[in-house]
Formats: C-alpha cells, structure tokens, sequence
C-alpha cells in the first residue's frame, strides 16, 4: 500500500506539505488543548521551492506529503522563515536528504540557524523588499522582526497572491481540515494565540497592517505556519489582528482567583455579582481549574482584571504568582482593577497582588480584604467593588 499522507493543494502551483500534531499539549506554557500544525508549502515552480520545514520528530510525514507531489530532490530552493525549532527542527536532516541549490533566511534567521545547527549548510541572507526568481514566478520578501523572534519574515508569491507568514495570523489546532471556511470555530484558537503569543508585539503588529494599508498590499491568501490557511477570511483575520493589537478594553470584566478555605472564593463571587449587576459581561475563572494561557485569552478583549489571593508563607498563593507574572510578560494596556483576598493574620498577599496589577500598568481601585471567612461588610464591599469597576468600564477613556 502507498503512503497515505497527502499533499493538499492550495493554488495551482502551491501545495502544503506539512504535519499535524495531535497529541501536544504544552507549547511553552500555553495550553494547546487542542493540538496543532506544523505548516509547510511546496511551490510547484520551474525551481520548486519549500518554505519552511516541521519539527524533527515529523519529517516523515512532511516528506511523505511532499512525495506525494514531486521526488523531494528536486527541490531547488529552500526558505526558512522563521527559526524556532517547530519550523526548522527538521531542516538539517532535510538538506542531508534533498541536497538544494539554496538555502534562504533573514539576515538575522542565518545567524539563528547556525546558532541552532552548528555544522549546517551556508544559508544566504535576504532583505527587505528582495526577491527570488524561481523560473517565472517570483518569490519577495519582507522582514517582519519580532512577529514574533528576531529572524521573522513573510515571503510572497506574487503570481498567486499567496502571503506565507511564518507564525503571524496563525493558531495551535490539530485538523484535518486545511482553510479557514473549513474550520468554523477558529475565533476562539485565533484569539488565544494571539494573546498568548503576539500580544507583547502590538505596537509592531499596528504598523505592519498600517504599512499593508498604505502601499495596498492585499493578498489573496494567507499561509501561516500554524492552523487554517485563510482564503474566505484574510480580510477578517487581519481586521481582527488590528483590534487585538489596539488593546481598546470592552465592558467585560475578567475575575481571576485562587482559595485555600473558601474565603477568597466569596468575595471573587461577591465581586462578579456587583459586575454583572452593573451590566459588565463577567468571566470567574479558579485558578485550581484555569490555565494561565486562557486567562491571557479572555484578557484579551477585557477592559478589567481582578485578582484574588489568600496568604501563604506570607506570599500570594503560588498559582496566583504564576498567572500574574505570566501576564506581566505578555503587557496587556489600558485594564483598570483590583487585589481582593482573604488572610489568616498578616495578609501580605494582597498588597503583593496589587503591586503587581500596578506593575502590569493597571489603573487600580483600592483592594479589598477580610480576615479570615467574610461577614457580610466584607461581602459588600467585595460586592462594591464590582458595582465600582463595571461604572469605570462605562466611563469614556
């Protein structure tokens, strides 16, 4: 029987030829319940070219696919666009294999690679604006640094309007499915990697899709590295990318907590009905039950952020600590907020919490605590404090 591993046309000329990881679920910190793609494109040009590789571990599966098309030695040219190791991870064996004319990256891609590989082929550098030809067909380039590594760039095929993006406008989900209009709930998957993962390059986002404006670059498709490739929804997800990047709050509220006894957990609860009372779309997430990854993603639209914490050791719960400091590194703008918590005797944690949310740049209300269960004062003002934050929301900023 014959490999059954496929290519899948995209274009005339374009093929993707890479693999899906089903069973991750863990990429550097960031929940990937749902698994994820390795993408790579094979362009059927009188030189054929590959743009980019997969993980180590799933070089068979790019190779079965790109067999499935084309003898993979005749491939001519080679792009990487991106070095991180989910992308290039393969790249050595593969030149070992195919023996390419050509091996191409940003400037600053070179240098990773051989960072990462130390006896790898000479790969040449490309710039700004440059292009390959590839027998009739030309492939440009545009440096794309920190979306999201030093090295990134988008190459483009000009012919078929088809944007390989590396990791921009991607998402981690497993499917068999290859396009976006394939895909029907990819909203959420897109959101969450882009919170998770481009969030910190907002300004840089901003000014990429500023520039695509400008010039009218408007690609006919869009290749990431990651989940779908969207061809109904290019404008869509570019539109979405520019909204997230603004980082302009709505009137949503996200509550996010730990408890060792209970208490901390009534006065969150007290908060969330003080939100929704106000009319405040209102998301209570445990910490005991959330992943720091979907914290960031529900984050991502909110325009405020409470945290709970009791005091141990005379320190915020060490799930509390985690989050907090997870979402410093990602730099979310414009959240208003609040510390709340619960104590036995010292409750250092709430002061540790708030500092913390003014760390982040929240804009804070004044924090609410309670020794030991709360009585009903301390329930009010945890209800207050909801009723405060959900009119703030309201307010023109």
């Amino acid at each position: 029987m014959k490999e059954p591993l496929k290519a899948v046309r995209i274009t005339d000329k374009v093929y993707w030829v890479g693999a899906v990881d089903w069973d991750i679920r863990d990429f550097h910190g960031y929940s990937t319940n749902r698994g994820t793609s390795y993408n790579a494109y094979l362009i059927l040009a009188e030189k054929p070219t590959l743009i980019d590789t997969v993980k180590a571990p799933f070089l068979p599966e790019m190779m079965a696919r790109i067999s499935s098309v084309i003898d993979p030695k005749a491939i001519r040219l080679v792009v990487s666009n991106h070095s991180e190791m989910d992308h290039s991870g393969a790249l050595p064996e593969l030149l070992k294999l195919i023996e390419p004319e050509k091996v191409v990256a940003s400037p600053a891609g070179v240098k990773a690679l051989r960072a990462h590989f130390h006896d790898l082929a000479p790969v040449q550098a490309v710039k700004e604006g440059e292009s390959l030809d590839l027998g009739g067909d030309r492939l440009s380039f545009r440096m794309t640094p920190m979306l999201h590594w030093p090295d990134s760039m988008f190459s483009y095929l000009e012919s078929d309007g088809v944007l390989f993006s590396n990791d921009a406008f991607g998402m981690h989900l497993a499917s068999l499915s290859r396009f976006d209009d394939e895909v029907p709930d990819w909203r959420y998957e897109a959101a969450k990697y882009y919170a998770n993962i481009l969030l910190p390059f907002s300004d840089i986002v901003l000014a990429l899709l500023d520039k695509f404006d400008k010039t009218g670059f408007s690609p006919k498709m869009i290749a990431p590295d990651h989940g779908p490739i969207w061809r109904k929804d290019v404008k869509m997800i570019m539109s979405l990318w520019g909204a997230w990047a603004r980082q302009k709050g709505t009137d949503k509220a996200v509550i996010v907590f730990d408890t060792m006894w209970g208490s901390t957990e009534k006065l969150a609860l007290a908060a969330a009905e003080g939100l929704a009372a106000g009319g405040t779309k209102t998301v209570v997430m445990p910490m005991r039950l959330s992943h720091r990854s979907d914290v960031a993603t529900e984050l991502l639209d909110a325009g405020a952020l409470l945290v709970g914490s009791p005091t141990i050791n005379r320190q915020m719960f060490p799930t509390m600590a985690d989050v907090l400091s997870y979402l410093k590194g990602l730099k979310p703008r414009s959240k208003i907020g609040a510390a709340f918590g619960s104590y036995g005797w010292a409750g250092e944690s709430i002061q540790q919490v708030q500092d913390a949310l003014v760390a982040m740049g929240v804009s804070t209300c004044e924090p609410v605590k309670c020794q030991y269960v709360p009585d009903a004062a301390a329930l009010a003002s945890a209800y207050d404090l909801g009723q405060k934050i959900s009119a703030k929301l309201k307010e023109p900023r």
